[in-house]
Order: C-alpha cells, then structure tokens, then sequence
C-alpha cells in the first residue's frame, strides 16, 4: 500500500483575506491607541536627549541617569562621582542611557507584538487585510536582531538598580518632595517590567526539570512568572511613568514646578 505524505504548509505565505476586512468592530482602535502611545514615548525620548535640564537636588531624570561624562551638564547627577567617558563626550547625556533601556524595549516580547501591528499593520488584526504578501518571521536581517533581547537584559537590570538608587536619595533627602515619591513609584514599575521579563523567567528556572530540587529557584520563578502574567499592562505602566518622571524632574530643574513643595 503507498502511503501519500501531505504537503507541507508554504511557510512564506501569509493568510489571504480577500475583502478589506471580515471584522465588524472597532478592531482599528487598538491598532491606533497603540500608535499614537508608543510614538508619544519616541517623541519625548528624542526631546529629552535634547533637553539638558536633567537634574536638581535631589532629583535625576530618569532619561539621563546616570550621567557618565564629565560635562557641565552632568553635574550633580554622575553616579558616585564616576565619569567613565571623561570629558571627550561632547554629544548629549541621554544618547548614552536610553540605547540600553530603550533596546531593551524595542527587543521586548510584548513592544514587538505591538509595533509589529500598529506601525507595520503586520498583521493590524485578526481577520483584516495587511499590505504584505509574504512572512518570514525574525529570521532575517533586520529582525533577527530580536534576538538580542536576552543581553539587553541584563543592562536593563542595572538601569532599575540605578533609578532605584536615584529613588532612595530622593527619598532620603530633607525636605522630602512629590517628587521623591514619583520617582519611588517609576522605580517599582520598572523593576516589575523588568523583572516579568520572558527572559528572566527563563533565567530564574527555565531549564529546570525538577522544581523539587531546586527551591530557591522554584519560588524565584514563581514569583517572576506572577510578573509575567501582568507584563503587558506594566510595560504601558512603565513606560508612562518613566515619561512622567523625567518631565517632572525637568519642570522642577526649570522652576515650573517650585522645590521643596515639589
């Protein structure tokens, strides 16, 4: 008897609707929700790193902390006194912290799913039309790039030691501000981000085939995958207090906002 083997599904094919859409909601307004969301981060990103009001005691920016060159900008705001860069840097402060948390939100899971439907409408929902004809996922040069995410990690851990470092000074300082406890609250979010990580909840316990024999990394995993549940809306969390932050702290450094009722 011969036995007949089933083609094998084509892999570059995306699935073809043929009317513009099948859906009768409102299926666009997440789409563009998320658009104008996400384009409001990369805005206030370009104008911070522009910006040079990063920094009133007891206040840092979030954008621009820590600051590592030597730069009369910088001061006040360098992390123990440390100034690796030296005095040679003479571009803006901020070009050199937001690659490490923003690579690592432009390499996240999540951020992915939603650029990839919102900015390149791939696909923009179920059930609608997209522009592309073909798929060949994160394989190729530029998205295989992606892959990265597992490295930007570990520097996005170090970003929320800092800012929580940053937060406790705050905190600690007479008189205390408002401003102390945004920053706190900035602090806890991005460590939640950060910590729900996919990648961390794989570090934590990831190739474990016993939790039994190992505890310690069994709670860890527990814990971290509790954060993953809610990875989605503590990514937008994060993101939102982050910017709020870094304006506040700006407005303060400008004296829109008055200090120490700050």
């Amino acid at each position: 008897m011969t036995q007949t083997t089933p083609e094998a599904p084509a892999r570059r094919q995306r699935a073809q609707v043929k009317v513009r859409t099948l859906r009768t909601d409102r299926w666009w307004l997440v789409p563009l929700v998320t658009f104008l969301g996400l384009s409001s981060f990369l805005v206030y990103g370009v104008w911070a790193i522009i910006d040079t009001s990063n920094f009133v005691e007891p206040y840092i920016a979030p954008f621009a902390a820590p600051c590592l060159t030597t730069q009369e900008v910088c001061e006040g705001a360098r992390l123990f006194g440390w100034a690796p860069v030296g005095d040679w840097y003479a571009l803006p402060p901020g070009l050199l912290i937001l690659g490490l948390p923003g690579g690592f939100r432009l390499t996240c899971y999540y951020y992915r799913k939603s650029y990839y439907r919102s900015f390149w409408l791939s696909p923009a929902a179920c059930a609608v039309q997209e522009p592309h004809g073909k798929y060949t996922g994160e394989t190729r040069f530029p998205l295989i790039i992606q892959n990265i995410h597992r490295y930007f990690f570990y520097f996005a851990v170090v970003i929320g030691a800092i800012l929580t470092y940053d937060a406790v000074l705050a905190v600690v300082h007479k008189p205390l501000g408002l401003g102390s406890w945004i920053l706190v609250l900035n602090a806890v979010l991005i460590l939640g981000y950060t910590f729900g990580c996919h990648s961390c909840r794989h570090i934590t316990a990831g190739r474990l085939n016993h939790f039994s024999r190992h505890p310690l990394r069994y709670r860890a995993w527990t814990f971290v995958s509790k954060l993953n549940a809610k990875h989605q809306p503590l990514a937008w969390a994060s993101m939102f207090s982050v910017m709020g932050a870094d304006l506040y702290v700006r407005l303060v450094a400008k004296g829109i906002i008055a200090f120490p009722y700050a």
